[in-house]
């Protein structure tokens, strides 16, 4: 079915629109979605391999009930996708529409979001707005929730499921789309979401699955001889693809294999990159360079020189991004990442090696991946347009592995998905902020509520009504909610504590620890937020445990109940880390002592920003005394810096580096950088830098010359 058929379903400046993009022919599974009745509005579950047109039916649905004067929300998992989304989409804005993303700030009510067509959000945003009452939100005619599967994350599934519920019970009449990889119960969903099922193994480009063995690939129904040599099978397999014209994705089961394979990687194709490439990847290596100056920024950016890189959480996200573009542009020939790579970032690659199909669990040791992860790993092979078929590979250390691989992984299908929601971890915050918003106002219509949930729909009621109960008791005990006459409601503590989206549990740790305080100092203060459930504590090496001791033994009066526990200890590392950031230690000081990458600093930082603008928010509305300190403590996490670069740092584009050389060089206050030659602080921070300080303190260059 070509595009240009749908001239009745689909509006003409629509349908021009494509073909002029060059898309033409459906693929089989949008044409069997659009049997189905995806433009008349029905909710659906498409459950299809990568790259076979997923998004593609969304954008026709959000399109189409645009421009019929609905609104749309498009939920995503990742920032990074929400990032890639919304550049595609803004392409739309040739046809007349606005669209608006939002993926941080999680007190705020954005109700300026609401003056877009389509708004793309993370799932925690889009809870976030719910909470905060955004009116926009009850005016939706397309939902579409993105990678639906991961509903299955102990992390980010609670989130997502219970976001979609208030959707649906906000909007009954909207259409509900949700795209998923194949799973083993993509029909229970759709019965979930009362949708058509749409399900389909069609790729655009053939997928051969297989396991290396010894210098042989074997596939189910065939084998493949490997060309080149290397005493490594994730760097032969990847030599034998960069010398057949294709690129590779390497999946490893941490950061340090992942770099370690790019270093080794690195030094066995340096002869095969095009010489014509060679001077744009030393460009590429110098972007790098430029945003840090880390040992992993420099190791990133030497493996890059050789047209190879790694991937994972702990880089910035420009350094990320910079990696992405270079692999999709085909100047970086491989890349080894961690799994997150999978989650949904259109890169798609020749060839797909996984080269750990196990991972190490802090309860049960190093376990198998599940085989849907492998699945959403293995649909990265296979570049539509450029590669006649793709690849994926994993790769057996002797006989015996190699058949458990092929039976347990080439040739199993994806597990089940189940809700993560039943336990009191997931359902703490998600109660709290049903009762708060109104969703249920008794504890027959949370109940009701719950029910309505995939979790509802998968389990029979009693077997988390205790679990409810806990949680209702809790919070009552807290001061969050009230029970009277079988009515529920939140209290203004509670209606704060959900608006801020923090766990009940961290708002109580955080406002007992306050309200017992006297004089706390930036130790006790940043131990506080490190000690929620909501802060990722930094892992403890072997070597970390000497100077942690030593640090709480000579800081020991200053921590929110100290102990000798390898938890608390966890906790103190964590909140030493933000010491050395608020002190200004370079960056690349923290990342080796700390053992984390610039990219945990960042995301670390962020939590800690968000903790303690919520414990200002408390105080403040305690009337307790450390709302102004803790405030200013937000400011200084948020930038790394010491108290007396507050003001500096509020001019853009001047950060913790830039504040701190300035300052140093006597220009300590807006006043001085007035009056100062701008040649001087050009030398100080850059001439660009410096004409932007200047324009910001209300002076033109012009003015200064004269």
């Amino acid at each position: 079915m070509k595009i240009s058929e749908l001239y009745d379903q689909l509006p003409q400046s629509l349908i021009r629109f494509y073909v002029d993009s060059g898309f033409d022919e459906l693929y089989p599974p949008q044409v069997d979605a659009i049997l189905h009745g995806i433009l008349e509005g029905k909710n659906m579950v498409t459950a299809i391999p990568t790259a076979s047109g997923k998004t593609l039916l969304a954008e026709f649905a959000m399109l189409k009930s645009v421009m019929s004067g609905g609104k749309t929300l498009y939920i995503v998992p990742l920032r990074a996708l929400a990032s890639e989304k919304f550049d595609r989409f803004s392409e739309f804005k040739k046809l007349g529409i606005k669209v608006g993303i939002s993926t941080g700030d999680f007190d705020q009510k954005d109700e300026w979001l609401g003056t877009n067509d389509i708004i793309v959000a993370t799932s925690e945003k889009a809870d976030s707005l719910l909470r905060n009452e955004v009116s926009w939100m009850s005016q939706l005619t397309v939902i579409v929730a993105d990678e639906i599967h991961l509903i299955n994350s102990p992390d980010r599934g609670p989130t997502l499921e219970i976001t979609l519920t208030k959707l649906m019970k906000l909007n009954p009449m909207s259409q509900i789309i949700a795209l998923s990889a194949t799973i083993g119960n993509s029909d229970e969903l759709a019965e979930w979401l009362k949708a058509e099922l749409v399900q389909s193994d069609w790729r655009p480009v053939e997928l051969r699955e297989g396991v290396l063995f010894g210098r042989a690939i074997k596939f189910v129904n065939t084998k493949k001889e490997l060309n080149s040599i290397n005493k490594d099978a994730a760097i032969a397999l990847s030599m034998d693809t960069i010398c057949d014209g294709g690129q590779c994705l390497i999946f490893t089961n941490t950061r340090r294999n992942s770099e370690s394979t790019a270093k080794g990687l690195g030094r066995a194709i340096k002869d095969m990159i095009d010489p014509d490439d060679v001077g744009v990847l030393m460009d590429l290596a110098g972007e790098i360079r430029d945003i840090g100056e880390t040992d992993l920024c420099e190791k990133l950016a030497s493996c890059v020189e050789k047209g190879v890189a790694f991937h994972h959480a702990g880089l910035r996200s420009e350094h990320r991004r910079i990696i992405e573009n270079g692999f999709r542009s085909n100047l970086i020939k491989a890349v080894a990442c961690t799994p997150t790579l999978a989650s949904g970032l259109n890169l798609p690659a020749r060839r797909v090696i996984i080269r750990n199909y196990k991972r190490y669990d802090f309860n049960f040791g190093l376990t198998p991946i599940p085989v849907l992860e492998v699945k959403q790993m293995c649909g990265r092979a296979g570049r539509p347009g450029l590669d006649p078929y793709g690849e994926a590979v994993l790769i057996a250390r002797n006989f015996d592995e190699l058949n458990e691989l092929m039976e347990n992984y080439v040739l199993a299908f994806p597990e089940r998905i189940w809700s993560k929601l039943g336990t009191e971890n997931a359902l703490r915050t998600h109660i709290l902020s049903t009762i708060a918003t109104g969703f249920a106002l008794s504890r027959s219509e949370l109940f009701d509520f719950i029910e309505a949930t995939f979790y509802g729909s998968q389990q029979e009621r009693w077997s988390i009504e205790h679990v409810i109960d806990d949680v209702l008791q809790f919070l009552e005990n807290e001061g969050m909610s009230t029970e009277s006459n079988g009515e529920l409601h939140a209290t203004q503590l509670g209606k704060l504590v959900s608006k801020l989206y923090i766990d009940p549990l961290s708002a109580s740790i955080i406002i007992n620890a306050m309200v017992s305080m006297q004089d706390p100092s930036l130790i006790t203060l940043l131990h506080l937020v490190c000690k929620t459930p909501d802060m990722r504590k930094l892992y403890l090496r072997s070597k970390d445990y000497i100077w942690v001791q030593d640090f709480v033994e000579e800081h020991k009066d200053k921590f929110i109940c100290a102990d000798d526990g390898e938890w608390f200890l966890a906790e103190v590392k964590t909140a030493m880390m933000f010491l050395d950031w608020i002190d200004e230690v370079e960056e690349n000081d923290i990342t080796t002592k700390f053992g984390i990458g610039p990219g945990d600093i960042r995301t670390l930082t962020e939590t800690a920003e968000w903790l303690l603008h919520s414990t200002a928010e408390l105080s403040a509305f305690l009337r307790l005394p450390f709302t102004r300190e803790t405030r200013h403590l937000v400011m200084r996490i948020k930038y790394g810096i010491n108290k007396d670069l507050l003001k500096l740092v509020t001019l853009r584009g001047v950060g913790r580096v830039r504040a701190r050389r300035l300052y140093d060089a006597g220009f300590t206050d807006f006043n001085k950088l007035k009056k100062a030659d701008h040649k001087k602080i050009g030398e100080m921070v850059g001439n660009r830098i410096a004409i932007r300080i200047l324009e910001q303190l209300g002076i033109s260059l012009d003015e200064k010359i004269e």
